[in-house]
């Protein structure tokens, strides 16, 4: 069944080439969504009690652990709700002419081959797969980027692919020096393939290993967003459709973090100690986490604060990763999964909003909450959820981080945490919440939500991270413990 997770979203970006007829295509894109949420649900059965997949399928392509599971439910999650959501905003573009029927035929196209693309990422056993997948992801989502074909966006397009090209090709020369490392110790019919690598992690080159290490962080950590390799992703979240942000930032980010940890697995097994990865990864995770708290406080564009939001985020995952303790990693791992859905809540929430003032300047909109009352409240909430603040989800996978960090006297460094997490929550609250008060900036906007079934999508996701902030259900924490187990080994 495993090999459904990427045919389902594949055959319907094909189907979508045939198809004409907005309706059929808007049927079409969920009636797909909610066949891989069914598929995916039968499979984290199925790895809960199991542990592993491993399917013989087109020469034994798919693996499947805990650690690929978490990360597939976040996007199988997301592509369900993003595809309800679509639907209702789609049809605001059509109406106001900013698109045409064409264009939205082609933006499913797009998007399903985008969820295809990351959907074999994290279900490929052979890490070169993996890198081709992630490779893919950037092909399917720059044109997704650039989808308005406007000034801004083609730009934020190119920048995307070139950045991300750029480093995707040095995570490239990563993959191929982990199979340098391997030479002599793992048989050809089972190179690259991430079990028997991990399996044999003591036998393989350490120096080799560790210089493959270097290049591949330099590459995936380029796709993820960490700082200075970052340029790219203020524009290219900014600029893009609102859903597509929300799996840019939801979605995209997890997937080449999966990347890394993958990579750490290996070469901390291999050397006994994370004392080599554990210093790049937190000194990335520090300057990523800095460098958006200082964008933050600057920012007059809310979507591309969000995006810095992003960043912030990506940096407080790879630090978690990188201290490298039960705690930190379980943390880190919740993580990805809290900033996943509530990104992808505000990202949704700002689409609204776009449409709605028709500006994404802070400066020119007031009033929110009495023009979009449903969405102005989530958006609030979600702001103070990003944050950091209890008793959302956030908070918890947050305290988790930092708890771990004491818990090792590693005091400086949880100083230095806690008082970057605190410039950044002060930079939201001065740049963004000015906009939920006083009277409309426009005599134009009309109060009231549009977007119907949208604003139920976003409020399915303000509950979840309400209530994954007070409790976690016993199965997704013990699928979080199993992945953790993977990373650290046990």
């Amino acid at each position: 069944m495993e090999f459904l997770l990427p045919a389902i979203p594949a055959m319907t970006a094909l189907l979508f080439i045939l198809l004409r007829g907005k309706r059929l295509l808007h049927t079409i894109s969920i009636i797909s969504s909610i066949l891989l949420a069914v598929v995916g649900c039968f499979i984290t059965k199925d790895i809960i009690s199991l542990g592993i997949i491993e399917s013989s399928v087109l020469g034994g392509l798919f693996y499947i652990d805990s650690l690929s599971i978490i990360t597939l439910d976040v996007v199988i999650v997301i592509a369900l709700i993003t595809s309800i959501y679509t639907i209702g905003y789609l049809e605001e573009e059509l109406k106001h002419g900013k698109i045409t029927l064409e264009r939205l035929k082609v933006y499913y196209i797009l998007m399903y081959t985008f969820i295809f693309t990351i959907v074999l990422a994290l279900t490929a056993k052979n890490m070169g797969i993996m890198w081709i997948a992630i490779e893919a992801t950037t092909l399917a989502s720059a044109f997704l980027v650039g989808f308005y074909n406007d000034k801004h966006s083609i730009e934020a397009a190119w920048k995307y692919v070139i950045i991300c090209s750029i480093g995707i090709a040095i995570a490239l020369l990563g993959i191929i020096l982990m199979h340098l490392s391997s030479a002599g110790v793992i048989e050809s019919s089972h190179l690259l393939e991430w079990k028997t690598l991990y399996n044999n992690a003591q036998a393989l080159n350490s120096p080799t290993l560790r210089l493959a290490f270097i290049f591949i962080l330099i590459g995936f950590g380029t796709k993820a967003g960490l700082a200075p390799l970052h340029t790219w992703l203020p524009d290219a979240h900014s600029q893009a459709p609102s859903p597509i942000s929300a799996l840019l930032s939801g979605v995209l980010l997890n997937t080449a973090i999966y990347g890394i940890i993958r990579a750490v697995a290996i070469v901390n097994k291999n050397l006994g100690s994370n004392t080599f990865t554990g210093g790049l990864l937190i000194g990335f995770g520090l300057l990523s986490i800095l460098t958006a708290a200082l964008f933050i406080l600057t920012q007059k564009d809310y979507k591309r604060m969000l995006a810095y939001s992003s960043i912030e985020h990506m940096g407080i995952i790879t630090l978690a990763i990188g201290f490298f303790t039960p705690l930190s990693v379980f943390g880190g791992l919740l993580h990805m999964i809290n900033h996943s859905f509530t990104k992808s809540m505000l990202f949704l929430s700002s689409g609204n909003i776009l449409q709605k003032y028709n500006t994404k300047e802070i400066s020119k909109i007031k009033g929110l909450l009495k023009v979009l009352p449903v969405t102005g409240v989530v958006f609030l909430l979600g702001l103070f959820a990003i944050a950091g603040t209890p008793p959302f989800s956030v908070f918890a996978s947050e305290y988790s981080i930092i708890a771990s960090i004491f818990e090792k006297s590693s005091f400086i460094l949880g100083a230095v945490f806690i008082l970057l997490l605190a410039i950044v929550f002060a930079g939201i609250a001065l740049t963004m919440f000015r906009i939920f008060y006083g009277s409309n900036a426009s005599k134009d906007v009309t109060p009231g939500e549009t977007n119907k079934a949208g604003v139920a999508a976003i409020l399915v996701l303000l509950v979840i991270i309400m209530v994954s902030g007070l409790y976690l259900p016993t199965q997704i924490k013990d699928l979080i413990e199993n992945a953790q187990k993977i990373i650290i080994g046990g």
